[in-house]
């Protein structure tokens, strides 16, 4: 029987983490979106530590991967772990490995006293909606914006 593992990455890990964000984006058809570089994620992950990254292995190889980091909500006066990425490679999926890792980021909350564990999905992902509502989660009245690119810059400069 095949034995579930999760590992921290290290600083060594920076390619594949990059190979899975760039996995990640090929999945949500977003792979020309992906900017990020070796030493960018070198720099915020390890260098800044602004982010964490764990990788679930299966008989010891690396079967996908969570990035997450923190946020602050002033209602409840305390951090939250905001889960940014999550993929399991396709070929691995339907074994409870996604909600095995789900489960490790939620242990870490409780661990660590931190508020809240969130994250976000793409409106389309339906499979992925119904996956997180078994589990418990629930959606909220907010929508999600962000501001790149050219649209930054001009309102940076007013």
């Amino acid at each position: 029987m095949s034995q579930l593992t999760f590992k921290n990455a290290s600083e060594d890990d920076v390619g594949l983490i990059l190979e899975y964000i760039r996995k990640l984006a090929d999945y949500e058809n977003r792979l020309d979106e992906v900017i990020a570089t070796e030493e960018s994620l070198k720099k915020w992950i390890f260098d800044k530590k602004q982010a964490e990254v764990i990788f679930a292995l299966e008989d010891d190889k690396v079967i996908g991967f969570a990035l997450f980091f923190l946020s602050f909500s002033t209602y409840i006066s305390n951090v939250n772990l905001h889960l940014e990425d999550l993929f399991i490679d396709p070929e691995y999926r339907g074994k409870g490995y996604g909600k095995a890792l789900l489960k490790k980021l939620a242990k870490i909350v409780v661990e660590r006293g931190y508020g809240r564990f969130e994250w976000t999905c793409l409106s389309w992902n339906q499979p992925s909606i119904d996956f997180y509502l078994s589990l418990g989660a629930q959606q909220k009245d907010w929508n999600v914006f962000h501001l790149t690119g050219d649209e930054l810059e001009k309102l940076a400069d007013d």
